[in-house]
This record gives C-alpha cells, structure tokens and sequence, in this order.
C-alpha cells in the first residue's frame, strides 16, 4: 500500500483545520511536517507550538521532517509534542547512529534524510537501524519545486539495498511529486510518497489525493 503524505507546508494554514479534515476523508494516514530554522536551508517554518496544537486536533501520524542544524537537541522536543515519525538530515548529524537511537528511545520512528546529490553510501552502515529513509527529489527549504529525475535511481538502488540486505525500512520521497509523476516513483519502489502543493494547490485535496493513490497503486502493479 502506497502511503500519500499531505505536505502541510503547502496548506491554506487559514484553513488549516478544514483542509486536514478533507485530507483524512480521502483516507490518509500520516500528516508531513516540515521545520526549517533558516540555517540548514534558507526558510523559517514551524515550531513546537503548532505541532501540540496539531496533535490536539487529529489522529493522524504525523511525520516531522527536520531540516535543522541541531536535530539532537530538537528531535525529542518535537516527539514529546506529538510527533509519532521523525527525520533528521544525514548532512547535519555528525554521529548519526546515535541520533536515530535517541529519536527511538524516545518513542518515535526514525528517519534519515539525503539531499538529492547526497550519496547512498553515506547511510548503509545505518540501515539496519533506521525505520525509514527520505529521499529529498528536490532541493529542501521551499515548496513548489520541479521534480529531480535522477533521484530515481536512488530509489531503485535503495529498493535492492533492502532486499538484498533482508532489511525493512520505508522509503520515503518529498519533492515535486505530482499525479503526472507519481506513477514512476511508486514504479521505482517508493513506499510513502509526500504530496505538498499537488494536494493543498488542488481545488479539492481529498479528490487529489485519491488520485495520487490511484496512480501510484496502478504503476506498482504494473511493476509486480
């Protein structure tokens, strides 16, 4: 089962509440958090507060993406708020094994983080440890980017690292996914697929949504 993953950076956040309850319609499990402090990537977004407000407010997963310099410090405030998954960037984590232990100590999934142009090498030796691994198909900090093809063939390589390796970690994409394309990603071995402005942009999310899904389903059976 593919897994559509409402980017809420791409919301009416005016209309917050509204839009989550027509994405939860249309069947969705997880809710995608993206936080940003204007170092690690040029963008501000959001904090603690939103999130425990968010979690007030639906039971959906929620799936906390952490594009921060200092995700040590920061990844058990955002599980203590309600996160139930959480990412940190390869890039910004010196001892990363020890990052994903703590982040699952603390009662989350964990999830590792590769930039486009960041290589699969630099995150074998966790793999074994990780719940998950997110695949940025753009470059992070902004919504609304066009797809980058070529992180394809990281999917695909990833997809044989895990069989090979009897490993069972997700593989998670973000970036310029649309219903056009998301037939190739969830082809190429994709399990959760992170839909911002393909969602929220649409005149209903729910229908895009749906949508989405369909594509998806229809391509991994194809593949199969």
């Amino acid at each position: 089962m593919i897994e559509i993953l409402p980017s809420l950076l791409a919301a009416d956040f005016a209309r917050l509440g509204e839009q989550i309850a027509q994405v939860t319609e249309a069947g969705v499990n997880f809710l995608h958090f993206d936080v940003m402090d204007g170092h690690f990537v040029p963008n501000i977004s959001f904090g603690v507060p939103v999130l425990q407000s968010l979690r007030k407010s639906t039971k959906l997963a929620i799936d906390v993406h952490l594009m921060i310099e200092d995700a040590d410090t920061y990844a058990p405030m955002f599980v203590a708020a309600g996160a139930d998954c959480v990412s940190v960037h390869q890039e910004a984590c010196p001892h990363l094994d020890r990052t994903i232990r703590m982040i699952q100590s603390e009662g989350a999934r964990a999830g590792v983080v590769l930039n486009p142009a960041t290589p699969l090498v630099t995150v074998e030796n966790v793999l074994p440890l990780v719940d998950y691994i997110l695949l940025m198909s753009v470059n992070p900090g902004f919504g609304g980017q066009s797809f980058i093809p070529y992180v394809l063939e990281k999917v695909r390589a990833l997809r044989e690292q895990r069989e090979r390796l009897g490993l069972s970690f997700s593989i998670e994409i973000d970036g310029g996914v649309s219903v056009d394309n998301v037939g190739r990603v969830a082809e190429a071995g994709v399990d959760w697929v992170v839909a911002g402005s393909s969602v929220f942009g649409a005149p209903n999310p729910a229908h895009a949504v749906t949508a989405m899904r369909q594509a998806a389903m229809d391509a991994v059976a194809r593949r199969v």
